[in-house]
C-alpha cells in the first residue's frame, strides 16, 4: 500500500497523523502544501480535500481527510500496535481526551481563525495572543485532570494512544505561543515520555523535509 500524506511541517493536525503512521510502522511519502501561501485553497488540492485543509491521506486511491478520521482508519486498517485500548469504556475516555484537543482547542486557534481575527475584527497581536492562551489553557486544565486520573506513562495507561497523538502537537503549539506550562505537570511529563520514543521524535515539525531551514 502506497501512503501519501498531504500536509505542512508546522500543521499540528498533520503532526498527529505523522505520529500515528510512525507508531504503526507505516512508510509514507509527504506532499507539502505551504499554508502561508494558501496552497491548501488551490483548486487541485480541493479536488482531494473539498474543505481545503490539511492533512489528507491518500492510500491507493482512497482519500481520507480530518486527522482523527485518518487515525481511526489507520487503527482499523492496521490494527497492529493499537492506538486505542481494548475496552469500550477506556476507548471512550481516550477519544474524549483526543477530542478536547481536536475540537475544543485547535480549531479556534488555527491559522484561518487567527487570520480572521486580525483581518475581519482588527484584533491586535496582544489580543490574538490572549485568545490563543485562553483556549489552550482551558483545554489543558481539563486534560491535566483527566491524565491525572487515567494516565500512567502516557495520557491513558502505559502505551501511546490517539490521545498522545493529539496532545504532543498541541503542547508544541503551546510552547510556540509562549504558554506557561508549569501548571500542567502531568502533560509535560507525558510529553517527555512521548518524545523519548522514536515514533514521536521523527514526527517533530523541525525534522520534516519542508521545515523552514531544513536541508534539501
Amino acid at each position: 500500500m502506497t501512503l501519501v500524506l498531504h500536509g505542512y511541517w508546522r500543521s499540528s493536525a498533520a503532526y498527529r497523523v505523522r505520529i500515528g503512521l510512525n507508531l504503526k510502522g507505516l512508510a509514507f511519502r509527504q506532499a507539502t502544501l505551504d499554508l502561508r501561501s494558501g496552497d491548501q485553497r488551490a483548486a487541485a488540492y480541493r479536488e482531494l480535500a473539498p474543505i481545503g485543509l490539511v492533512p489528507t491521506l491518500e492510500a491507493d486511491g482512497l482519500r481520507v481527510t480530518q486527522s482523527l478520521a485518518i487515525l481511526e482508519w489507520l487503527e482499523e486498517r492496521h490494527p497492529g500496535t493499537p492506538l486505542l485500548p481494548e475496552q469500550a469504556e477506556a476507548r471512550a475516555i481516550v477519544r474524549a481526551m483526543a477530542l478536547i484537543v481536536a475540537c475544543d482547542i485547535h480549531p479556534i486557534n488555527n491559522l484561518r481563525v487567527l487570520s480572521a481575527l486580525r483581518s475581519d475584527f482588527a484584533a491586535s497581536e496582544a489580543m490574538v495572543q490572549k485568545w490563543i492562551a485562553r483556549w489552550i489553557e482551558e483545554g489543558f486544565t481539563a486534560l491535566e485532570t483527566m491524565v491525572a486520573e487515567h494516565g500512567g506513562t502516557f495520557c491513558f495507561g502505559d502505551r501511546p494512544t490517539i490521545a498522545d497523538c493529539c496532545l504532543i502537537p498541541q503542547v508544541y503549539n503551546a510552547r510556540r505561543f509562549g504558554i506557561d506550562l508549569n501548571v500542567f505537570p502531568r502533560l509535560v511529563a507525558t510529553e517527555v515520555q512521548c518524545l523519548g520514543l522514536d515514533a514521536f521524535h521523527r514526527a517533530r515539525p523541525e525534522l520534516q523535509p519542508d521545515a523552514d531551514g531544513a536541508s534539501a
